[in-house]
């Protein structure tokens, strides 16, 4: 009798700790592109840093084995995106992949003095109300949950910081009905938990109309950029002509967020036991290299008992 049960293909090799950037494509959640990568890592300890939405593009950080305890410093990076935004039309969600609300359109256009000064009230530190459609929980139920539900959802504004609002083009134009709209390009840099989708919403309440967002492409997180991003089918050839997946070894994916001590062979020693050792001299989180190149620890200056000194945040290196 033939077993008609699907054969597993062979594990891959486990992929040495690091971190991946991953040029996320659209159509994908950040789930899948992390799914992906544990099936390239051979390994489920993968995790991302900052998720993209299904029809955002771009840069996604993911994290590999001992790697994904630096995720959590990899989060609060500032983020850059090139973005378009449609003015004339608001959605659900905010963005395209939501069912039209409302479409007032924009009339006779929108007059560049008006959309300078909008775009100048929405950059550096606003209060922003998140979009309905997000993973922030309200009563234990995340946002997204319940709006799909048809529960009507109501989110605090919280501080966060638009450092760079650029507008790059305005081309006026026609939706698919008929309704006069704008669409700008812009690039904008931003603090981590600030909503793209919802700087195009509120912009386009701020000139009058509704607003949200038709494409979004995130350039940079943090150190890490488009530039050393790759696709997953370029991860995908990588491993199979190699025999396993390369990763960004842990020293050189700190050096792209923190400011980085080179530390002798004792102060590695004493940090592997989570001793601590003299200050770096830096301000917040500094990763702490030893002389073999290897990351040992993540070192914060505190002080103890009057005196100042660097603690260990996270040990990465265990003792030898």
């Amino acid at each position: 009798m033939v077993d008609q049960r699907r054969e597993r293909p062979p594990r891959r090799p486990t992929a040495p700790d690091g971190f991946l950037v991953v040029d996320k494509p659209a159509g994908l959640t950040s789930h899948d592109v992390v799914a992906r990568c544990r099936r390239l890592a051979g390994t489920r300890k993968v995790g991302h840093a900052g998720t993209l939405d299904p029809m955002a593009t771009g840069v996604l950080v993911v994290g590999v084995g001992r790697a994904t305890r630096l995720l959590t410093y990899v989060v609060g990076a500032d983020k850059e995106y090139d973005a378009t935004i449609r003015l004339g039309v608001g959605t659900t969600t905010d963005d395209a992949e939501g069912a039209v609300v409302s479409a007032p359109g924009v009339g006779q256009g929108v007059e560049r003095a008006a959309l300078e000064s909008a775009v100048a009230a929405l950059t550096g530190e606003i209060e922003q109300v998140p979009t309905t459609v997000s993973a922030i929980k309200v009563d234990g139920k995340r946002a997204y949950d319940l709006a799909r539900a048809g529960e009507e959802v109501q989110l605090a504004a919280r501080p966060v910081i638009v450092s760079t609002f650029d507008v790059l083009a305005v081309r006026p134009g026609l939706s698919d009905d008929g309704t006069s709209v704008l669409d700008l390009d812009a690039r904008v840099v931003v603090s981590s938990g600030t909503y793209v989708r919802a700087l195009a919403r509120d912009l386009g309440a701020a000139l009058g109309t509704a607003g949200h967002l038709t494409a979004l492409r995130r350039t940079r997180v943090g150190g890490y950029d488009l530039a050393r991003a790759r696709s997953l089918e370029q991860l995908e050839h990588q491993a199979d002509d190699d025999g396993v997946l390369a990763t960004t070894p842990l020293a050189d994916a700190a050096r792209a967020t923190f400011a980085v001590r080179d530390l002798t062979d004792a102060e590695a020693r004493a940090l592997g036991y989570g001793q601590w050792v003299a200050p770096s001299g830096t301000d917040g989180t500094v990763a702490g290299v030893g002389p073999d190149g290897a990351l040992v620890a993540l070192l914060e200056d505190t002080s103890r008992r009057g005196e100042q000194l660097a603690k260990p945040v996270l040990v990465l290196a265990p003792a030898p």
